[in-house]
């Protein structure tokens, strides 16, 4: 039977919550566990999965909490709770506020917290962390830039501290989730020519602009784009740190960067793509039939094939608390 889904949004479309239910025919070989997963389910028996996914956070730390703990993904002491399989945030966690550092250690921590409890947090660059990467610091606010200390504090921790750490070990463009551990473990890559079944196609796919169907490097999905992603932050973190804009000129990429990079930032790249959600939907959900994506940019089309995760929760966004 194919899975069914039961999405709840809070937030003004801030978190999207899904719980995945499966009850897989006998024909089914048992799965192949999977680290980390909570439940070891049988071929006949029915597995359930709930994923967290949230969009925008943009410094705001005081929402960022109040929103996990409504989920469920935190409790009253702010740990993880072990009530959620996966929690998923779609970049942009930086610019338009002061809590950088609060936020990325407390994903840090949710992220081992989660390990210990057969959870698993996924996390993903936006386009606003590699406009920082790059020196374009026009969202960049001086009383956060206080919180790191000097300009060229900000600029070490974003590189080669703690932070550009964490962006390079654990985080990601883009993220394919399958939805039962008999599929493989997250990012497994989508395989084409393996034998269709009941769980083909049984995978949420998160990005935070959007999978454009005339990006040339979208296969294999989704090691491809993230292997681009991995190559551009490490140019641009290894070259000697530009003076940020403004007030200086726009450093841009690096002239080392090559096509497929510059394609990956550029408009129709998936740190900035809009089109699934600007696009008529004449265009949108014929093209998308191939791409299912839950992008961090701008409320559901096309049947529930694309779910945009909307910024309505922050204060910065002039609607707060619409939840």
């Amino acid at each position: 039977m194919a899975p069914s889904t039961r999405t709840i949004i809070l937030g003004s479309l801030s978190v999207l919550s899904l719980y995945a239910l499966f009850h897989l025919p006998s024909s089914t070989p048992e799965p192949v566990p999977q680290e980390p997963i909570a439940q070891k389910p049988t071929p006949n028996s029915q597995f359930t999965r709930r994923i967290v996914a949230i969009g925008d956070l943009h410094g705001d730390l005081a929402n960022m909490k109040k929103v996990l703990s409504m989920a469920g993904v935190v409790n009253q002491a702010g740990n993880w709770t072990g009530d959620v399989d996966f929690l998923v945030q779609t970049g942009d966690m930086i610019d338009r506020g002061d809590d950088t550092l609060e936020m990325y250690a407390l994903m840090d921590q949710l992220r081992e917290q989660a390990l210990h409890a057969g959870g698993q947090v996924l996390s993903h660059l936006g386009n606003h962390e590699v406009m920082n990467s790059i020196g374009d610091w026009r969202y960049v606010y001086p009383s956060e830039i206080s919180t790191f200390g000097t300009v060229s504090d900000r600029q070490r921790i974003l590189s080669s501290g703690w932070v550009g750490k964490a962006w390079r070990t654990n985080y990601t463009i883009t993220s394919r989730l399958p939805l039962h551990p008999s599929l493989g473990p997250p990012n497994t890559d989508y395989n084409p020519k393996a034998t269709p079944n009941p769980l083909s196609h049984a995978a949420l796919s998160f990005v935070h602009g959007g999978l454009s169907p005339t990006f040339s490097n979208l296969t294999p999905y989704p090691s491809a784009i993230n292997a681009l992603g991995r190559s551009l932050l490490k140019r641009l973190q290894e070259r000697v740190q530009p003076p940020p804009h403004p007030p200086n000129p726009y450093p841009g990429l690096p002239d080392s960067a090559t096509h497929a990079e510059h394609e990956l930032y550029g408009a129709d790249g998936p740190l900035w793509y809009r089109g699934w959600a600007t696009e008529p939907d004449s265009f949108v959900c014929p093209a998308v039939e191939g791409v299912l994506a839950k992008t961090g940019h701008q409320v559901s089309r096309c049947d529930g094939k694309i779910i945009i995760i909307d910024t309505g929760m922050l204060v910065l966004i002039a609607r707060p608390y619409d939840f």
